[in-house]
């Protein structure tokens, strides 16, 4: 058994064969799916997804840092009605991100802290979303005198950072399809990092891993991380399976 613990099925690149998507994941022994959800605008599909799977998908709550705009006051508002009213499996996808634009890094950093205190209130983990800004994250992770427990979501940084991680916060790390990158270094990374520390995750439709890299990711592709995964461990892919599911029931908490 497999989980892809990290993937926006619900996405318009999967509008017209959803079904056979999920279908092929479970065939190829992918279980069950988390939904992060990004802002207002994902989560009246992301809900009915789940409606229609309620044994395979599970939501998130939370809001994306890329989202954080002008209006977040208002998206923050909407996200946490949800939270007090509704059942989810974690606050995300939150964080801080970088990349592309840093009109509201500060606004960013105050949204993420934000919505940890949000995880501590409800007693759910947090899905964290770190790009070019692993400092700062980590700044303001180490500030809290407790956390809830947590996945650093598409983990990309060198091992030092994933040591900084595990020892301070002791969340996993999830590990997708930039694992299988010929120069990410990725590999590199986690190589000394026990399974214990891991999860698996698509980020679909987004980082398919080789040889599908620069299409439409899929959960059912999870195995070809599981595998070079079980490479890079010198381990089989069960017991990548089995590890990387007991971690996830760990963080997410579910019978």
């Amino acid at each position: 058994m497999f989980i892809d613990t990290h993937t926006h099925l619900y996405a318009e690149e999967f509008i017209s064969d959803i079904d056979e998507v999920i279908k092929k994941a479970i065939n190829a022994g992918v279980e069950k799916f988390f939904l992060p959800n990004i802002d207002a605008s994902s989560i009246d599909v992301m809900h009915a997804l789940c409606n229609k799977y309620p044994v395979q998908c599970f939501p998130m709550m939370g809001l994306h840092p890329c989202s954080v705009k002008e209006n977040y006051l208002e998206e923050l508002a909407t996200a946490y009605n949800l939270l007090k009213t509704k059942k989810y499996l974690a606050v995300g996808e939150i964080g801080i991100d970088l990349y592309w634009d840093k009109t509201f890094y500060t606004q960013q950093a105050d949204v993420f802290t934000q919505q940890i205190n949000w995880a501590l209130e409800f007693d759910l983990p947090i899905v964290i979303h770190c790009r070019s800004a692993f400092d700062k994250i980590y700044e303001i992770l180490t500030g809290f005198k407790k956390l809830p427990k947590g996945i650093f979501h598409c983990f990309s940084g060198n091992e030092e950072q994933a040591n900084k991680i595990i020892e301070a916060t002791n969340f996993k790390l999830g590990i997708g399809g930039v694992l299988t990158f010929k120069n990410s270094g990725l590999d590199k990374a986690i190589a000394n990092i026990d399974l214990k520390h891991l999860v698996l995750e698509t980020d679909s439709p987004y980082l398919a891993p080789i040889p599908y890299r620069g299409k439409r990711n899929e959960s059912s592709y999870i195995r070809i991380i599981a595998a070079k995964l079980a490479e890079v461990k010198n381990c089989s892919i069960s017991d990548v399976g089995n590890i990387t599911t007991a971690n996830a029931k760990e963080v997410f908490g579910w019978d």
